[in-house]
């Protein structure tokens, strides 16, 4: 297989040499290139001979250049083939939940091993085979993500809706003797793979040795959009508690004998099971975070920190921040810390319902713009309204429902500001700075930021 250039960096490497957009990049010291994990494993090495082909020609070129240094080519999509789709039909998919009607780009299913490596995309190991396995070791790419959801074969083959899912676990142990770190993900689904399921899960698991970096256990979420779909119940406070029982045994199983929790319940078991987070030092270095993990802890570590010194402010100052119903009460015992420094400033946190997907979702980032503006709209917002970070797409403002950060501000009438999933943030936006755009001047002095 060979991949076509499109582009070809002005004045780099490869332009000294003559190729050329459009020509077809062969292989690299011998090595076919097929995507991106070929070509950036390959291109790291000091002395290069490219095979390639220009109008179906072949010709050569060589080069010698720093270890690590890039050759200058770019190519049509940024994994230099088609995106790797999910062939499993999961009882759990949140994206088969979905409601008609939204983006395209929400209902593809990804499960491409490239995207793990490169974005911390977890993937199901359903696609792939032995060739590819070996190459992952060969490479030492490193760490990959799987959602493992069990370790019963059989079972997994049901909970996946796939006959081939149960083994594809043994590239699981294939990737641990090879000498890839591992982090792993189980959805847990009351009734399923939960009780004793979830400990014979977790002890094949510890088998895995210290391969195994993590382990998050996340709690199925359901929508309204479940016509069809196999009848899952969500947790409620005891079945939460229950599993919460096994994992924190687990934790300390792994704590005693590897130094390393390496289980991890999601915050959201907590909230439901209505127990306390635990303390910052259970989560070690927060392996998990992206997955929900110790993501709350954290957050007010980072906001206790900041608002430290805090006292009144120059002016009186007023924000609302909308929420999910889940983290509500953590949420607004974190703030009344800063509540009790600053008397001028209000904090209206509100939980907003969550109409869109259906009460049983509840965490902030599946949010709407819709379920925002129907709950706030007519109400007094004061200066600002603060938008967590998590509830828009990255690197745009635009909700799930593709209400924009600008058309929620002009629905509610006050500016919409949108604030990085970190408590410092959170304490800056608050206190009205930026921390990420000084300058030099701010209305709130004496805020203690």
């Amino acid at each position: 297989m060979a991949v076509k250039i499109d582009g070809v960096e002005p004045g780099g490497r490869a332009q000294r040499l003559g190729v050329l957009p459009g020509d077809v990049l062969v292989s690299i010291n011998g090595h076919a290139i097929t995507d991106v994990l070929d070509y950036r494993f390959f291109e790291t090495e000091r002395e290069l001979r490219l095979e390639l082909l220009r109008e179906g020609r072949p010709y050569t070129v060589e080069l010698v250049k720093p270890q690590y240094a890039g050759i200058g080519l770019a190519f049509e999509t940024y994994l230099m083939d088609k995106q790797h789709s999910c062939r499993n039909r999961c009882i759990f998919c949140f994206i088969d939940q979905l409601p008609p009607g939204m983006r395209d780009t929400l209902y593809f299913k990804d499960d491409d091993d490239r995207l793990s490596f490169l974005f911390g995309n977890y993937i199901t190991l359903t696609n792939l085979d032995a060739r590819e396995v070996e190459r992952i070791i060969q490479m030492r790419i490193s760490p990959i993500n799987v959602s493992v959801h069990t370790m019963d074969p059989a079972l997994r083959c049901e909970m996946m809706g796939n006959r081939f899912a149960g083994d594809s676990l043994g590239h699981l142990y294939r990737l641990a003797e090879g000498g890839v770190q591992l982090n792993c993900q189980i959805v847990l689904c009351p009734g399923v793979n939960d009780g004793e399921h979830l400990r014979f899960t977790l002890d094949k698991l510890f088998g895995l040795g210290k391969s195994l970096l993590s382990v998050a256990c996340v709690p199925v979420g359901l929508t309204r959009y479940r016509e069809g779909l196999y009848p899952l119940r969500p947790f409620a406070r005891d079945s939460a508690r229950d599993a919460l029982y096994i994992l924190e045994a687990y934790g300390e199983k792994f704590l005693q004998a590897r130094g390393s929790r390496t289980v991890y319940p999601s915050d959201e078991l907590y909230l439901i099971a209505q127990r306390p987070l635990p303390p910052l030092e259970f989560y070690e270095d927060f392996p998990q975070i992206e997955n929900g993990v110790g993501m709350l802890r954290d957050l007010e570590d980072g906001f206790l920190y900041a608002v430290e010194g805090a006292g009144p402010l120059a002016r009186p100052r007023a924000v609302t921040i909308p929420t999910g119903e889940a983290a509500f009460g953590f949420l607004n015992s974190m703030l009344d810390v800063l509540r009790g420094k600053c008397h001028n400033l209000t904090i209206d946190l509100f939980p907003v319902h969550n109409d869109f997907f259906g009460g049983s979702v509840d965490v902030t980032g599946l949010l709407t713009g819709q379920d925002i503006i129907k709950a706030l709209q007519g109400r007094k917002l004061g200066d600002e309204v603060l938008i967590a970070g998590n509830m828009l797409k990255s690197g745009e403002d635009v909700f799930l429902d593709d209400v924009t950060l600008e058309e929620l501000s002009r629905a509610l009438g006050v500016p919409a500001r949108r604030v990085p999933n970190t408590g410092e943030a959170l304490a800056a936006a608050i206190l009205g700075k930026n921390l990420f755009a000084d300058d030099g001047q701010n209305p709130y002095e004496g805020a203690g930021l």
